[in-house]
């Protein structure tokens, strides 16, 4: 595989991104991806002392680059904004809003800036406020979502805009980083595949459940409140559905999600909590370490590369 773009923008050995997934990206993953030669990244969404916490064990386990993926949309953006400059983080990643008002604040401490979008026109305004490359996140992923699908959405981002581009939806093995490079990504996000890492501190019922999944086994609930989240089948996605069926208000829908994503990463509890995973579960079966997830999807990437530029020869 060829340096790309994203290897020589964040210094990193492969051009694979953690995703900065809320209750489970901590420290002991960040540090694992990273020493493996990709990029991994801290969530943001908790509370500001235990990002900068888990900041500085990361780089007590690592000297290699890391970042921190901040939702815009939280109350406290501002405030991890500013702690990204104080720690010194090399990278962000955004979602759920325009990172614009801080960019400048970030550029002057030498922050690369890489925010999540679902759609081409937030792709271009992004690279118009100064972003250094896009994740193009399609409707596979887990999680918060959009419309599209990763196979129509990258290329069009491609086209739309010249910073390099990451694909992310849908991505758990060679074959998905192949095909995203097909697009005409430079890199891959991936979410889901690093949730059954050794590393990953999320609770063993959460990685059961995604080991377990078929296919079929992710639904996308919320898609009434304008905020659709994909998370695989349980009591509590049902009961969501069925209420998100009847005339109830927004309020009720907000009760029953609140603290659900802790209750099934922190505290187990996989029927009344939100397991959010990627329809890409359905090809993941077994616990590994970050170092040999990223071996494995590096070695089938290249191997179906070297086909494929063998058949062109």
């Amino acid at each position: 595989m060829k340096s790309s773009r994203i290897c020589e923008l964040f210094n990193i050995q492969y051009p694979i991104i953690q995703g900065g997934m809320a209750w489970i990206a901590d420290s002991s993953l960040a540090a694992a991806v990273s020493e493996a030669g990709g990029l991994g990244i801290i969530t943001g969404t908790a509370p500001i002392e235990w990002i900068r916490s888990e900041i500085r064990k990361t780089k007590e386990l690592t000297d290699k680059p890391f970042g921190v993926n901040i939702m815009l949309m939280m109350p406290n953006a501002d405030d991890v904004a500013k702690l990204v400059c104080e720690e010194k983080v090399p990278v962000v990643t955004t979602g759920a809003g325009s990172p614009a008002k801080y960019m400048d604040m970030w550029k002057e401490h030498g922050i690369k800036v890489v925010p999540v979008v679902a759609s081409v026109a937030l792709a271009k305004r992004m690279e118009k406020a100064g972003a250094d490359a896009i994740i193009a996140e399609g409707t596979e992923s887990g999680g918060h979502i959009g419309q599209l699908t990763t196979m129509a959405l990258v290329p069009q981002v491609v086209d739309a805009v010249e910073i390099p581009v990451l694909a992310a939806g849908g991505i758990g093995d060679g074959r998905g980083m192949a095909a995203s490079f097909m697009l005409g990504a430079e890199g891959v996000q991936i979410g889901t595949r690093f949730l059954v890492a050794n590393e990953c501190t999320v609770h063993e019922n959460y990685k059961a459940k995604v080991i377990k999944a078929k296919d079929i086994d992710t639904d996308v609930t919320g898609k009434s409140t304008g905020h659709p989240v994909r998370v695989i089948k349980n009591k509590m996605s049902k009961q969501y559905l069925k209420l998100e069926m009847k005339d109830v208000t927004p309020e009720e829908l907000e009760a029953l999600g609140a603290g659900a994503l802790r209750k099934a990463a922190v505290e187990g509890d996989v029927d009344n909590g939100s397991v959010m995973a990627g329809q890409i579960s359905g090809l993941i079966k077994e616990e590994q370490s970050a170092k040999e997830i990223i071996e494995e999807i590096i070695n089938e990437t290249n191997e179906i590369l070297r086909y494929f530029g063998g058949q062109n020869e």
